[in-house]
């Protein structure tokens, strides 16, 4: 399987799949199964793993069942200078508004991984929006592409949240942003979420990812979650993320947040 993106006719993206769990540490458990499946397939295929990542509620749960493994299982070695946030906050690193502290807190400092093989935001630029976008997608574009020309990078998992108004990464119901074609990575200076300042990955990259993983938990998800997959016809952010053959979309949700959906639930299974 080809890792980067190609000229191939387009095909018609596969429907998501939702696991639902009873509980978060169920949930929890499952998703560190899902990333370490994930991790050893995209090691088969070209000996390294690239992941992007968001922040909120997602590191805490990542890390419960990665963190402190006794079998192994997570090669560390192999996300070697390919993680990427999904979305950041255009403030300094030790800010506690940014999605690098969080994940740091809660994830990145409990593992091996150092901070030479995380990719975050230059703080020499952080007044304006534009050059900080531009230098982070020349980031993507030396993991990516090397000597290569790509159309867009492809990771091998993306991880993701969705807000309570359904936006996902910093790409917003209605906003402009979700029409962009071209950039890898866009900024955004009227996020209606604070800080007002962000970069995003785009909604192109994030269709080209091998594997998307909404990451949900608890009631309050329940009304965006069922407008999502019931009704995608509405164009909230999270049900535009639909990643092209042979890439897939997956919900990884507690019971408490699938309550009210209609969607079909699927068997987790590895």
């Amino acid at each position: 399987m080809p890792p980067m993106a190609s000229d191939a006719p387009s095909q018609k993206p596969a429907e998501p799949i939702l696991y639902s769990f009873p509980s978060s540490d169920d949930l929890s458990t499952a998703l560190g199964d899902f990333v370490i499946k994930a991790q050893n397939e995209a090691i088969d295929r070209r000996n390294k793993f690239t992941v992007a990542t968001s922040g909120g509620s997602l590191p805490k749960i990542l890390a419960k069942h990665l963190v402190d493994r006794k079998d192994d299982a997570v090669r560390w070695d192999k996300w070697w200078v390919q993680v990427f946030f999904a979305d950041e906050r255009i403030v300094p690193l030790n800010h506690e508004d940014s999605n690098y502290k969080l994940c740091n807190d809660e994830f990145f400092s409990k593992t091996p991984l150092q901070k030479s093989q995380i990719h975050t935001i230059s703080e020499k630029d952080l007044d304006d929006p534009e050059e900080v976008a531009d230098e982070y997608e020349k980031q993507l574009a030396e993991a990516f592409a090397g000597k290569e020309s790509v159309r867009h990078p492809v990771f091998d998992l993306i991880l993701l949240g969705m807000g309570p108004d359904g936006h996902t990464c910093s790409l917003f119901p209605g906003h402009e942003l979700l029409r962009e074609k071209s950039r890898w990575v866009a900024p955004i200076e009227d996020s209606p979420k604070p800080p007002p300042k962000r970069i995003t990955l785009t909604v192109p990259v994030l269709n080209k990812a091998h594997r998307v993983a909404f990451v949900l938990t608890g009631e309050g998800k329940q009304e965006m979650l069922s407008k999502t997959l019931d009704q995608p016809q509405l164009g909230l952010p999270a049900s535009l993320i639909r990643p092209s053959p042979p890439g897939d979309v997956y919900f990884l949700c507690d019971d408490a947040a699938t309550k009210t959906t209609q969607y079909q639930k699927t068997e987790f299974k590895l």
